[in-house]
Order: structure tokens, then sequence, then C-alpha cells
């Protein structure tokens, strides 16, 4: 593989707006401008730029290790020596990727003495937190939790690249209508078991700007997040509050298995996401979903009104990181103890949403026991008499290859 300077430039000032600035930016929303910035750029140049931010922000820890660099010293020059040095680094990481046979004589990477980086390389893939490129309080916290096998093995799968999951709209076709559909402009896929909707991906390619998805055929949708909405157990005709709904992933995957019927609320405390639920919702051919702003007047207005109820609370995102790699650098203790505190109060606050005999659904995607199945265990403590536990499931990125999402059923007696 050869280096092109323009893309090496873009790659150094997407960096630098995720790590350097004051107001850091998150890495999809820098690299989509950067994407956006040279129409003239080709697949090739894009793929270059995206992959190289984002291994670079996956092993930002280990890089920073290899050339004996501390963050809070960091100067906008040492992100080219953080760059070069990261592609010699990748050809011992991914030997078999196009990787480069060597760094061209730039000034910009006079600096970089390959032998010192590559033995400073090989120390810190000896320390897990520095070769899986976590912070010292998030590998405490993790390894404590989740006991120190379990932690190793789900990190190592977490700083690999995430696969493009879609989710067949049945209201429009099926999983294997789409996969013959997409099959026939070039688009391969494959079919992951005991998931009845789910295509993934052989390889990573545009595919927002396919016809199929302006028709609202699919969704791109994790594995994991796909088995949520089965879980609740909806029937078409029902009434389902969707309580934390966001964009509305899972808002539009319960109207799909309603086939339509019925009604769905959709709640959010942000108006601009379900704003964009709303648009997604035309496009997919979803009419029964109606979207509100959450307030104590809403819960009120609501209360025991609900055959089912889902409540996929805020979380720390642990279980996505491989598809968000610089929450790592951005999370801190105090953001996830303030986290349970608020999972906690909407768990035992719109739960009262629900109607005696429903069923309730809460779901994180995170990894860590003490934001969801220990509120759980919580809640059955005190609110068993009200209560019946039917079950919960885990899923495992190390095991399975799906996003870390945790759920749990419950019904209201």
């Amino acid at each position: 593989m050869r280096l092109h300077r323009p893309l090496v430039i873009a790659t150094v000032k997407a960096l630098q707006e995720i790590f350097f600035v004051k107001n850091p930016r998150q890495a999809d929303k820098v690299i989509e401008q950067t994407l956006k910035s040279n129409k003239q750029w080709g697949s090739r140049d894009r793929a270059f730029i995206a992959e190289t931010t984002y291994e670079i922000v996956r092993y930002w820890r280990l890089i920073l290790f290899s050339n004996n660099l501390y963050e809070d010293k960091l100067k906008a020059p040492y992100f080219w020596q953080i760059v070069g040095s990261w592609l010699l680094i990748k050809k011992r990481l991914y030997p078999n990727a196009d990787n480069i046979d060597f760094l061209p004589k730039w000034d910009e990477f006079s600096h970089i003495q390959a032998a010192k980086i590559l033995d400073r390389f090989e120390e810190g893939m000896l320390i897990r937190k520095v070769r899986e490129s976590v912070p010292d309080w998030l590998d405490q916290l993790c390894a404590s939790e989740l006991g120190e096998e379990k932690w190793s093995e789900e990190i190592m799968a977490m700083n690999e690249q995430a696969p493009v999951v879609l989710r067949a709209n049945t209201l429009k076709t099926n999983q294997d209508k789409l996969q013959d559909l997409l099959d026939a402009i070039d688009i391969e896929t494959i079919v992951p078991e005991g998931l009845p909707d789910a295509l993934i991906l052989k390889q990573r390619q545009s595919i927002f700007r396919t016809d199929y998805f302006r028709q609202g055929f699919f969704e791109v949708q994790d594995a994991g997040s796909q088995l949520i909405a089965p879980f609740l157990d909806v029937q078409p005709g029902m009434r389902v509050i969707d309580a934390c709904a966001g964009a509305g992933g899972k808002s539009l995957h319960l109207a799909a298995l309603m086939e339509n019927k019925g009604k769905i609320v959709s709640m959010d405390i942000e108006e601009y996401k379900l704003v964009e639920l709303m648009k997604r919702a035309k496009r997919n051919g979803v009419d029964n979903i109606e979207v509100k702003l959450i307030d104590p007047k809403v819960l009120k207005k609501y209360e025991a009104s609900a055959d089912r109820l889902l409540l996929d609370v805020p979380c720390s995102g642990l279980g996505v990181i491989r598809r968000n790699p610089d929450s790592k650098w951005k999370l801190t203790p105090e953001f996830i103890d303030n986290l349970k505190v608020t999972q906690w109060n909407i768990l035992t606050e719109y739960s009262a949403m629900l109607k005696k005999g429903g069923k309730m659904v809460f779901a994180t995607c995170s990894l860590l026991p003490s934001e969801s199945e220990n509120h759980i265990k919580r809640f059955m403590a005190e609110f068993g008499d009200q209560w019946e536990f039917l079950g919960e499931r885990r899923t495992s990125t190390a095991k399975e290859g799906y996003d870390g999402f945790y759920m749990a059923c419950l019904q209201k007696k």
C-alpha cells in the first residue's frame, strides 16, 4: 500500500478534533464531516481515512505508550508521529492486512524511530490495559465486576471492527427476499442463526445510498439489539410504550413485529431524536407510532395504560464500544455512577405506565452488572410482591460476536 499525503493530513486533522481540541467531538461525527469535505476522494481513499482513524482511536493508549507520549503533554505535531507509528505497529497486529512496506521520507515522519517504537510496542502488549487501550479506572472497574478472564475476553473482542448488520423491515420484505435483492446489486450477505430478520454484510460498503434503504426495506441494527423487541412478546393491536426510544431503532422493530397494528408511544427527553424517529418511520412505512417528549405530566397521563413497556435505559455503552471506541476516553467513574441513579429512577418510576398483567423489558447496552442485573435483583427484592420475573438474557461480543446487551423481562401481577 502506498501512502498519499492528503489522506494522512485528513487523518491527522480528524484525530486532533477527537483528542486535542478544547471541546473534542465524537469520532463518528468527525469522520462523517471529514469524508464530506472532499468529494473527489474515491472509496479506497475514504476507507483509508475512516479505518485508520478508528483503528488509532481503538488503540490510542497502546500507540501513545509505544511512542513514550503522554496525553496531557501532546502537541499538534505529535499527531503525525502517532499516525506514522500506527502504520508500523499495524503490521504486527494485522500482518495479513494491506500494510505499508515503509514510511515515506516526509519531514513530519523524520523523528519516528521505528526500532524503539516497536520495542515499546512489544512491552505494551504484555499489559492488558495498555494492549487493549483502556484507562486504568475502567480496566479495574470491569475486571472487578466481570472477573479478570471474562473482562479480558470481552475487551479483546471489543477492539475488533464491528460487522454491519441489517434488519429486514418485514412490513415491506423479509430476510430471504432482501438477501436476493441485495445480491442482485452485488451486496453479499450472511444469514446469522437465530435471527429471522437479520443479514450481515460480507464486506463493509455503502448501503445508505441504495434504493432499498431509501425505500425502507431495511435498517442497520446490530444482531444483539435485534433480540430486544422480540423479548417483549408484542402482538398486533397492543398498546406499547418505548419509554427511552432515542432515534427509534427498537420502536421500528416493534412496529414490524406488530404488523403496523395497535399503537406505539415512543418517548424521549430529546426532541431532535424523536424528529429523526418519525423520518425513519415514514421511510419504513410505519404509521402506528406516536412520539412524546417525556415530562412528569406525560408519565402521569400514561399511568397503567400500556400492554407492553420497553425501558432501554441510558447507560455507559460499554457493550458497544467497538462501534464507539472514543467513548473509552470520554467516560468517567462519576458519569457511570450518575447513570446508575438515573437507571434506577427510570425503572421504578416509568414502570407505573404498565397495566396489570402487562410485560416490561429493562435493557442496557452495558457490560456491567451494576448497570443491569443488579438493578433487576434490587427491583425484585423491593417490589417482588407486585412483579414476576420471566427471564433475562445477556449477549457476548466474545462468544457470539454481537454487541453486549442485557435484557430482562418482568410481568406486573
